[in-house]
């Protein structure tokens, strides 16, 4: 399996670890986990918008990996385009978490970026 692939992967289980921090240390409703992630407000909160913008980035992020290598892009570009990817994510998790906007919206445009670099890989 590639790297990139890999990277899929690792992108599609980024948004569970953003939803576990913002549960972590917090008396959390099992009954009712949407609404008390609803209710919350400071770093819990960010920490879940989080991993509802981890979501919205995945599909397009799976299907440029998964074009740029039925398109028979080079590997070694595909491969670093995830990596950034992922990377970016990470940080951008963490920007989301800390409330640096500037820094997220920043991180962001480096994800969405590798992203088209993808598609552009694959042309």
């Amino acid at each position: 399996m590639t790297v990139a692939f890999w990277c899929i992967l690792a992108a599609g289980l980024l948004p569970y670890a953003a939803t576990l921090t913002a549960k972590l240390g917090a008396p959390y409703d099992n009954r009712d986990p949407r609404g008390w992630l609803a209710r919350q407000t400071g770093w819990r909160a960010r920490a879940n918008a989080a991993q509802h913008n981890g979501f919205e980035a995945f599909p397009l992020f799976a299907a440029g990996v998964i074009v740029a290598h039925l398109a028979g892009a080079a590997q070694a570009t595909v491969d670093v385009l995830a990596l950034v990817f992922v990377m970016a994510r990470i940080a951008h998790f963490g920007a989301y978490v800390a409330n640096l906007a500037a820094l997220r919206s920043l991180l962001w445009l480096v994800g969405i970026g590798s992203v088209v670099g993808l598609f552009v890989a694959a042309a």
